[in-house]
C-alpha cells in the first residue's frame, strides 16, 4: 500500500510511502475527481525522496495532485492540477 493518511511517529510527521520512516517535508494534496468535490482535499505526507513518487502514483491515475511545503494549507485541488513548482 502506498499511503493512508498522515502517519506520525512521536511528534515528527513521517512519510506516507509504505515502509518509509523518514521525516515528511511536503504534503501531497489530492482528490479523486469522480467522487470528491473541489474542496475535498486528501493529504499524504512525503519526504524529499518520495514526493515525486507519490505525486506520480496519483497523477498516473488521473487524480489532480498539488505538492506543498509541510504546514502550508491547500484549500482545493483543481482539475487539472497546477504544474509542479
Amino acid at each position: 500500500m502506498i499511503g493512508s493518511g498522515a502517519p506520525e511517529v512521536g511528534d515528527v510527521p513521517t512519510c506516507s510511502r509504505a515502509g518509509c520512516r523518514n521525516a515528511a517535508t511536503v504534503t501531497v494534496n489530492w482528490r479523486n475527481p469522480h467522487i470528491h468535490s473541489l474542496d475535498r482535499v486528501k493529504v499524504w505526507l512525503a519526504c524529499d525522496e518520495h514526493s515525486a513518487y507519490l505525486h506520480d502514483y496519483l497523477a498516473a491515475r488521473d487524480f489532480p495532485v498539488v505538492l506543498a511545503p509541510l504546514g502550508t494549507p491547500v484549500e482545493s485541488v483543481p482539475s487539472p492540477a497546477p504544474a509542479l513548482s
